[in-house]
């Protein structure tokens, strides 16, 4: 199987290097800096420097290609249209000319659900961007969607936020530790560690999914359940909450995972890993 991974950071680059140990795949990866490419080298047969918005450069990707995973990370928040936006719609513009693709993945977020005062959700309610790099997020996912026909399924994943080796829990939130933070810290998390985030993409290989799925654990902690298991497993100072210090958290929301766990994917890591 002919796969390209199009944007080749912290999990892109984590499921190249579980295809190529897992499964006799021809990989292409790809990546905007050039100092990149020894490290792809290492994981992929082809790697090619490109922007997600230049048409010839994903079209030299995307050649007798049969998977596409879209995996790509905006460098600042001011960069997200350049980033999601443009690069998916060059991708389904290229992708109309390259029959033999039969699928695409794209790793989303679960941010276009918004604030729900910690509500529970799942892929059929309606999403409320709070943000504008959320709407970006949204209009990115519609772009992909419109790909899909009868020769192409489309699988979006909505992840939570990112952890696993090297991107530890204790390395994002030891900063805070000690610190006074506003609010009670009761808004609800949704995490994914990095081994399900590779799991769940081979899954929806594997069975051909399409369509939209969340991708989170079981967990569902709030701030505070979350910051004082860190905290306390590492011997750190716990966070003091100010609720007279109102916090507007924009994705307190209680995320379900129960279409995926329908289509038969089991977690790796239902719980956090701290």
């Amino acid at each position: 199987m002919n796969v390209a991974i199009i944007g080749c950071g912290y999990v892109g680059y984590a499921v190249a290097e579980y295809w190529q140990q897992n499964r006799n795949f021809n990989i292409t990866t790809t990546t905007t800096t050039p100092e990149r490419v020894p490290a792809l080298q290492a994981v992929s047969q082809k790697v090619i420097v490109t922007q997600g918005n230049d048409p010839e450069g994903l079209k030299s990707v995307l050649q007798n290609q049969d998977v596409v995973l879209l995996s790509v990370g905006a460098k600042g928040a001011n960069v997200y249209e350049e980033t999601y936006l443009h690069t998916a719609k060059t991708l389904v513009s290229v992708l109309r000319q390259i029959p033999s693709i039969r699928q695409l993945i794209y790793t989303g977020s679960y941010s276009v659900y918004g604030d729900r005062n910690g509500v529970w959700v799942d892929e059929e309610t309606p999403l409320a961007p709070p943000n504008v790099n959320a709407h970006i997020l949204r209009k990115t996912e519609e772009v992909l969607l419109s790909a899909a026909n009868e020769n192409l399924r489309v699988c979006i994943l909505r992840l939570g936020g990112i952890y696993g080796p090297g991107r530890e829990l204790v390395k994002i939130f030891g900063r805070v530790a000690g610190t006074t933070r506003p609010g009670n810290g009761e808004d609800i998390t949704n995490w994914i560690h990095l081994d399900d985030i590779v799991g769940a993409i081979e899954f929806s290989r594997n069975q051909r999914l399409e369509g939209i799925y969340n991708l989170v654990d079981d967990a569902h902690l709030t701030s505070r359940e979350l910051l004082d298991n860190v905290f306390t497993k590492h011997n750190l100072p716990n966070v003091i909450w100010d609720a007279a210090n109102k916090t507007i958290r924009p994705y307190n929301t209680w995320v379900s995972n129960q279409k995926l766990k329908d289509a038969g994917y089991e977690l790796i890591h239902p719980h956090m890993i701290f």
